[in-house]
């Protein structure tokens, strides 16, 4: 199991990470959100897991370089968020599907997509392809024209995927991402991730363990601000072979199981450090 994965201070990062934070502290107030947390990460899917108020909407906001770290160093894309040219170079370059997006409601899907795509300042000649792209991959082709205001939660919810993609991103972060979808918008979604995954970077903050089972390659567990497990998917399901099931009240898979046995691992491990140093 891998804990606190990242460079330390002056490491150069591997050409082919995407992603590269250390030290990255976030605070909300008197609240620790990020505890000096360390991630590297590459090509490919990646499941962002954790409790409520883990730190995991804390951590996908910087990456978005919608929220500014209290301290610590945050690289995408081979830029340095921290200054505000490469910042404006790494938004053009990423996609960003927050929690609670915001939207208008008199836009059509395709007014709204081709919104964001003017935004990333996509050459206007390849707009209207790259809009009718975006919405086909979400399979909102038969609604393009409809009023946002007029569309179910789960359309809203996939229309918001849409303007994610719509510059075909590097670095795509979707914070609970499928909220609202059904269970057939989920698969078609998952087969989506895998096809994004192939040529960028995708982390996928969710609840949802069964999301991350089925479309991620590896996963971070974010536990109080800090990471509790990085590693492969199947790694974590591995923890949850031998451990014990639930209440036996409904069936738990072992990647569920697993999800348990990293964070009590975990928190085991801090817990003796505390006890460990107040001993001395």
């Amino acid at each position: 199991m891998t804990t606190q994965t990242g460079p330390g201070p002056g490491t150069p990062a591997h050409p082919a990470d995407t992603v590269v934070v250390s030290g990255l502290t976030v605070r909300h107030r008197r609240t620790l959100a990020l505890d000096a947390l360390g991630l590297t990460l590459g090509t490919g899917v990646h499941g962002l897991l954790g409790p409520n108020g883990a730190g995991k909407t804390s951590l996908i906001r910087v990456l978005a370089t919608v929220s500014e770290p209290a301290s610590g160093r945050v690289e995408l894309l081979g830029r340095d968020a921290a200054r505000p040219a490469e910042r404006t170079e790494i938004r053009r370059r990423l996609g960003y599907l927050p929690q609670d997006f915001g939207h208008y409601p008199g836009f059509t899907v395709r007014e709204f997509v081709a919104y964001v795509a003017w935004l990333k300042e996509i050459p206007p000649a390849d707009v209207p392809a790259a809009v009718d792209r975006a919405i086909d991959r979400v399979g909102l082709g038969d609604r393009a024209d409809a009023k946002l205001r007029t569309l179910s939660g789960g359309m809203v919810r996939r229309t918001g995927i849409a303007q994610a993609i719509v510059n075909d991103p590097e670095l795509l972060l979707l914070d609970e991402p499928t909220v609202g979808l059904d269970p057939e918008q989920r698969v078609a979604f998952r087969a989506l991730l895998r096809e994004l995954g192939a040529d960028a970077t995708v982390v996928v903050a969710t609840h949802l363990v069964e999301d991350v089972a089925a479309a991620c390659s590896r996963v971070a567990l974010i536990e109080s601000g800090r990471v509790a497990f990085h590693g492969p998917t199947g790694e974590l399901t591995a923890l949850g072979t031998d451990a014990a099931g639930g209440t036996g009240e409904e069936p738990v898979s072992a990647i569920e199981r697993g999800y348990t046995a990293a964070l009590r691992a975990y928190r085991a491990e801090r817990a003796g450090r505390a006890a460990d140093g107040v001993a001395r």
